[in-house]
């Protein structure tokens, strides 16, 4: 049997709630899941590549049981529909919050449909509870002190934590 292989991807610097609800939500959609880390050279990061890496396995094992979806964590450098085709994606997963990220979300898919015809985008939306966070903020608020309990999972409370 062929199995749907869908790619979500992005930095995760940190996993946020806002990411497990997308997570969560794509898992309905594919029997397997590659959640793919991104290096940039052009973010400064909160947490290390390899740290970012152990957060999403630790949270989003339980999720893979909840769901019964395999989900497979790893790190890409380069264009990400080359990394979602490695991995034998057909679906590439994106999270939209507002109109702002579909905007961009668009040009992205515009130009991803170029560069590989073989890969479809689909747009899973933020539900309302989560729809307003975003991991800049987070970072934001996390670098002044703030409190994000509300916006990450305890894992990464943790992780923060001295």
């Amino acid at each position: 049997m062929t199995r749907l292989v869908g790619f979500y991807p992005g930095s995760f610097d940190p996993v946020t709630n806002g990411h497990l609800d997308v997570i969560e939500r794509a898992c309905k959609l594919v029997d397997r899941l590659i959640v793919g880390v991104g290096v940039s050279a052009t973010k400064k990061p909160l947490f290390a590549h390899a740290d970012r890496i152990e957060l999403l396995k630790q949270t989003l094992a339980p999720v893979g049981r909840r769901t019964d979806t395999e989900i497979e964590i790893i790190d890409f450098k380069g264009l990400m529909v080359q990394a979602a085709r490695e991995h034998g994606a057909k679906l590439i997963i994106r999270g939209l919050r507002d109109t702002t990220d579909y905007n961009y979300e668009m040009q992205m898919v515009g130009m991803n449909a170029q560069m590989a015809p073989d890969l479809q985008t689909v747009f899973v939306p933020s539900s309302p509870h989560v729809r307003h966070i975003s991991a800049t903020l987070v970072r934001q608020i996390a670098e002044m002190g703030g409190d994000i309990s509300a916006f990450v999972p305890q894992i990464v409370l943790k992780a923060l934590k001295p």
